[in-house]
């Protein structure tokens, strides 16, 4: 356990001091114990066939070749987020989106942010990657992106826009109003809130007509 601690560690941080390492790891003992165990992992790691740890004086690093997952879909979900209305020759694959909440059932505090931090990019990656595969005409994807967003944060306002302009601009309205109608419902069932003025003028002459019945 001891040694997955520190090759997640490291692979979150890409490098850092033996001292940060071994406070990080095991912040609740001595200095002293914290490096032994530092050492042992250590040990116990370069005991393998191929390195995984790297070293440079007292920096600690992976070793070069191994790959991160979170380094894979960091690339793709900044690349949707800065993309604007372009979308490549090759689009990424949800696959690479449809991942599960980063190391669960840990609970240290140098996880905790990582995971909020990478949660919040694939929220947004998704709304991105919805967007531009709608502009494509990808409808049926751009549902999927939008419905995994919404699978993920199911009060996520801009996730639900997300959904309803795909069914806009497929014209499907009575889909558009149904789904906002759901979310309407559930947001004031859990927060007792309406939403956004930005999310009720979507859609067509909302804001001047009266609303009309939930389907």
């Amino acid at each position: 356990m001891n040694e997955q601690r520190l090759l997640a560690y490291l692979g979150l941080h890409k490098r850092a001091s033996r001292t940060v390492v071994a406070g990080a790891l095991w912040p609740d003992v001595t200095e002293e114990r914290a490096h032994g165990s530092l050492r042992t992992a250590l040990w116990r790691l370069r005991r393998a066939r191929q390195p995984v740890v790297g070293s440079d004086g007292d920096t600690l690093c992976l070793a070069d070749g191994v790959s991160v997952d979170v380094d894979a879909f960091t690339e793709v979900a900044l690349g949707l987020v800065t993309s604007g209305h372009v979308l490549g020759d090759d689009p990424p694959s949800l696959d690479l989106l449809d991942g599960g909440e980063l190391l669960p059932g840990w609970d240290e505090e140098w996880i905790l942010f990582e995971r909020e931090r990478l949660r919040q990019l694939r929220l947004h990656s998704l709304e991105s990657l919805s967007a531009l595969l709608a502009r494509n005409g990808q409808y049926a994807l751009a549902l999927e992106a939008a419905l995994m967003c919404v699978t993920i944060e199911p009060l996520r306002e801009s996730a639900h826009r997300a959904l309803v302009a795909v069914h806009l601009a497929e014209n499907n309205v009575v889909e558009a109003i149904r789904r906002y109608e759901a979310f309407r419902r559930l947001l004031d069932e859990d927060l007792g809130l309406e939403p956004s003025a930005q999310f009720t003028g979507m859609l067509p002459r909302w804001g001047s007509q009266p609303r009309p019945r939930a389907l």
